[in-house]
């Protein structure tokens, strides 16, 4: 298969995977790969399947796709092209919550120093870069690198980037708990969604809605949480975007649970548990575990509580979350206090004060800690944030 071949059928694939035909669009793209013998059209079609299994959740695949299209790039020796390929491996690790792996190859990306492709590329890196940080639970750092990718978004003109910073920015603070700005940051992604997105892929208005959701439910405010959800789910069902229909199932069993109707909720953590295992997304599952634990709490069967906790704990242990270890310590802080087990208590009241320390979870201003409640903060140039009052 020639050079004009190939891009014949890289767009083909192209066509079909945007009106939601998509395995038909991975097969053109596999024979693609298969037949030709141009290194810059194996490389355009690798970066398709990539995107792809990104959106149906298959992890593991991208990430082999990943590291097939960093050989490409070494043969086609165009440091544009590794540094794209870096970027998919950094991507892969990412979605797979390999942090550590994941800030390397993003490193691996700024050092490489292109043409202007890879300088149009570094917002995404930062972004990425600051996902990581967010994962283990590195605030300053991932705050960094998030402000960096709105730099270049704006730069550069780039309202796609910007619209999922500005959605990570959101989900930064949830975790630290100042509710304002994290829905006024999806709110602003939703926006440029109605400005600019015409032809973009649907999935950025339902990335939006579903941080939205998170924010509303957070304020308390659980039927515009359900209206943006159940917009977010529409979406990610039609696509089917696995990976965004776990989170949304998820949103829905913790609206129920805000309600406190357990009933309905513990279903809705089931079907996102069986959805993140399948993806392999473990930072999520820790999410859902906190979620069952507290139902379990709200039914006083303490015991199963603790039965969660113990595997969402052995999961943010292995991620190195530091946020989730903290959020369990307090959870069995409570546990430990309603059945007077002393010893139990002392040492998980220690547990989660080592982890503030260690996440450097305090305001500059008051000394008190950050994240404990709803609270406005602000940041500084140099990323360190304070409590606004």
């Amino acid at each position: 298969m020639g050079q004009d071949q190939t891009k014949q059928q890289i767009e083909k694939g192209l066509h079909l995977y945007q009106s939601n035909q998509t395995e038909k669009a991975l097969r053109v793209w596999t024979r693609v790969l298969e037949k030709s013998a141009d290194p810059a059209g194996r490389f355009r079609v690798l970066g398709c399947l990539i995107t792809a299994h990104a959106e149906m959740g298959r992890y593991k695949d991208m990430l082999k796709f990943a590291v097939v299209q960093i050989d490409t790039a070494r043969e086609l020796e165009d440091p544009d092209y590794l540094t794209e390929g870096y970027l998919n491996l950094a991507r892969s690790n990412e979605k797979l919550c390999e942090f550590q792996k994941t800030i390397s190859y993003c490193k691996t990306c700024l050092n490489m120093q292109g043409t202007t492709v890879s300088l149009q590329l570094n917002g995404q890196v930062s972004l990425s870069m600051g996902n990581a940080f967010l994962g283990l639970s590195i605030f300053q750092k991932a705050l960094e690198c998030f402000e960096k990718a709105l730099r270049y978004a704006h730069n550069n003109d780039d309202k796609m980037l910007e619209c999922r910073v500005c959605c990570s920015l959101g989900n930064f603070y949830t975790q630290i708990k100042d509710y304002e700005k994290a829905l006024f940051f999806p709110c602003k992604a939703a926006e440029l969604v109605n400005d600019y997105g015409k032809g973009w892929s649907l999935k950025y208005r339902a990335m939006s809605q579903y941080h939205m959701a998170v924010a509303y439910r957070k304020l308390g405010r659980l039927a515009d949480a359900m209206d943006c959800c159940e917009e977010s789910m529409k979406i990610a069902l039609q696509h089917g975007d696995r990976p965004l229909q776990a989170l949304c199932l998820l949103c829905f069993a913790d609206i129920h649970r805000s309600r406190r109707d357990v009933q309905t909720a513990f279903p809705r953590y089931d079907s996102s548990m069986s959805i993140m295992t399948e993806i392999g997304n473990r930072l999520g599952l820790i999410q859902v575990l906190l979620g069952v634990t507290k139902c379990w709490m709200i039914q006083k069967e303490l015991d199963k509580a603790l039965e969660s906790i113990e595997k969402a704990q052995e999961l943010a242990e292995g991620l190195g979350n530091k946020l989730g270890l903290l959020k369990l310590h307090c959870l069995c802080e409570r546990i430990y206090r309603t059945k007077e087990q002393q010893r139990e208590l002392r040492d998980h009241v220690v547990k989660f004060h080592e982890c503030v320390e260690e996440m450097e979870l305090y305001c500059g201003m008051c000394g008190e800690s950050i994240g404990e409640k709803n609270n406005q903060l602000q940041a500084l140039p140099c990323s360190h944030f304070f409590h606004l009052k």
